[in-house]
Order: structure tokens, then C-alpha cells, then sequence
């Protein structure tokens, strides 16, 4: 049984995959299986996998018979993964040299906790690579292993699934799996730091997170699609719904969940301008039903742009952002 399952889902990234998949197989230390996931990617990737997979045989290839979307080609890889922990990667990304020997020794360290999570830097076409602008929450003084309460600003991380190694008989108890459509990782993440008893930190940077500048991140394509953020979030409630003990996390969650909507409609390029009023509408009535008792909006222009979204008032919402915008360039 090898210590680590690195699964990357793969689909028109023939450009990059062969240095993503080089990132994997170059680590030292613990043994590794790859699971590559082609999700009926149109270009070369599929013959890239293959040959992959014939050099060494730590590489197994899963060729999806149908197009599925991120979420459920990474549930492809989770089906036939044997290592006692899970690492999930982009096609696009690369782990940093050293990665998971650096994660064995804390994981071994702290008694294999149940998730452990390191950093991430965003490189850039013209060779700059930029750390996350999270990293004081790495260098913060900390318990080696601890759970969410004793470090509740791990929920103000980005939640993306990558940045993480899971143990994987907690999630298989967890019961967690991603869903279809834009968004899959918070309905993963959220549950994941919530319910996990043991977590511990790697203050590293584990992935190299590509910014690309030809439209391949689909969260930055205007699509309707963004509306899917809605049902990924009643995943999460739902996820506390069935466990009464977690209960005292909704109002945290719920803020969360405020600031990413806020993201979501205000960054340009993702809601169609012709739909963000539905948006709003749409938020109204989601944060009506999902608003729990004991929320308190923050201080500031932050939280008042939060509430009139989550009242669904798009227009007093879009005269705060543009007096926000306007003291920027005042200021600058």
C-alpha cells in the first residue's frame, strides 16, 4: 500500500501535463501511486498519460468515457485510490521538489492527523512566482495538532482542495465526495476542516498554482454556470444538518459563505452582466433561508456590502462598491 495517492484529473492541458506529472514522480521519499484521471480531454493528453504509465509504473490511468467535470473525475480517482493519504493536484499546477517528504515527516510526526495543509505561491507566465498572500497563517504560533476550534482562521484560507493531504480512511468515514458543476471544492474543503479531529500544518509551499492568461481557469469565464455556487453551498449546510454537534460553526460558515457570493458577483468576467440582478435575487432568498441565529455581520463597507447582497439589493450595492472604488484612487 503506497503512504501517498496523488490524483490529477486532466482534461486540454497538453501544454502543461507533462511538467505537472514530472512534479509528481520526481519526489523523494515515501512511495506513491498517480492516479491520472482523463477526463475525455479532446487534445494529446490521453497518449501523454499513456506513455506516462509504460515509463513507470507508479502511474495509473483512468480514460473516462464521457467529459465530467473536475469534481467527479477526481471521485473517479478516489474510487481506486490506495494510499493512506490523498493528494489531489491540477493538471496544470506542480508540486514543489520535496513536497511529500516533507509531509510524511509531519504527518508522521504528528501521529497522522486527519488533514495536514500547506501553502501554495501563483506563478506567472513571465517566470514571477508570488506566495499566497496567506502565509502569516502558516507562521502563526500554533499547537502541532489541533482541530478547527483551536485555529478557526483556517476558514479565511481559499478553500481549494489541492493545498491538503487527507487521510483517507477519514474520508471515506466523512463520507466525502465532490459534486458536479463550478465550485466542487468548497462542498469538500468546508466539511473536511469541520469534522477533522486532527489537523496540523506545513508551513512550505507544497503547489505551484499556474495563473493562466489564455482563459483556462473557467472560474474567471462569464458563465451562468457561477450560479452553481449556490448548491454547493446548501451541500455544506446540508453537511451540518446531519451532524447537531458542528452546529456552532453556522454562523462562521454562513459569513464565509457571504464573502464568497460577494467575490463571486463582483469580480469581473464570472456572473453575465445581464444576470447579476438575478443574482442578487437568487442570494436574497438563499440567505434568508440559510441565515443563522447569532450572525453578526463585520464592521465596516465589508459588512455592509455583504448584508445589502444578502438582502438582495443590488442597487445600494453597487453605489457602495463604486464609493469604494473611488476612495481607492483617491487614496493612491
Amino acid at each position: 500500500m503506497p503512504r501517498f495517492s496523488v490524483i490529477v484529473p486532466v482534461h486540454k492541458v497538453e501544454e502543461y501535463l507533462v511538467e505537472c506529472l514530472d512534479s509528481v514522480l520526481g519526489q523523494g521519499g515515501p512511495d506513491l501511486e498517480l492516479i491520472a484521471v482523463d477526463d475525455r480531454s479532446p487534445d494529446g493528453c490521453g497518449a501523454l498519460l499513456d506513455a506516462a504509465a509504460v515509463r513507470d509504473p507508479r502511474v495509473r490511468v483512468l480514460h473516462l468515457p464521457e467529459n465530467v467535470g473536475l469534481g467527479r473525475a477526481r471521485n473517479a480517482g478516489l474510487d481506486v485510490a490506495t494510499g493512506d493519504y490523498v493528494v489531489f493536484l491540477d493538471s496544470d499546477d506542480t508540486m514543489t521538489p520535496g513536497l511529500l517528504e516533507a509531509v510524511d515527516d509531519r504527518l508522521a510526526a504528528g501521529g497522522d492527523p486527519d488533514v495536514l495543509v500547506y501553502d501554495y505561491a501563483r506563478t506567472y507566465a513571465d517566470g514571477r512566482i508570488t506566495r499566497a498572500a496567506s502565509s502569516h497563517v502558516f507562521g502563526a504560533a500554533s499547537p502541532a495538532v489541533f482541530d478547527l476550534a483551536a485555529r478557526p482562521d483556517l476558514l479565511d484560507l481559499l478553500q481549494v482542495v489541492w493545498n491538503k493531504a487527507y487521510r483517507r480512511d477519514f474520508v471515506t468515514a466523512q463520507g466525502l465526495a465532490f459534486p458536479a458543476g463550478y465550485y466542487e471544492d468548497t462542498p469538500w474543503t468546508y466539511p473536511a476542516l469541520l469534522a477533522a479531529r486532527s489537523i496540523t500544518l506545513l508551513d512550505r509551499v507544497g503547489v505551484h498554482y499556474r495563473q493562466r492568461q489564455e482563459g483556462g481557469n473557467i472560474l474567471a469565464t462569464a458563465s451562468r454556470r457561477h450560479f452553481d455556487v449556490f448548491a454547493q453551498y446548501d451541500l455544506v449546510f446540508a453537511f451540518l444538518d446531519g451532524r447537531p454537534g458542528l452546529d456552532h460553526w453556522r454562523p462562521v460558515v454562513y459569513g464565509r459563505m457571504l464573502h464568497h457570493l460577494n467575490t463571486v458577483v463582483s469580480r469581473p468576467g464570472r456572473v453575465p452582466p445581464g444576470d447579476r440582478r438575478e443574482f442578487f435575487r437568487r442570494a436574497a432568498a438563499h440567505c434568508a433561508r440559510l441565515r443563522p441565529a447569532g450572525y453578526r455581520p463585520p464592521a465596516g463597507v465589508a459588512g455592509i456590502r455583504t448584508e445589502l447582497l444578502a438582502q438582495g439589493r443590488y442597487t445600494p450595492y453597487q453605489a457602495v462598491r463604486a464609493l469604494a472604488r473611488a476612495r481607492r484612487l483617491v487614496r493612491r
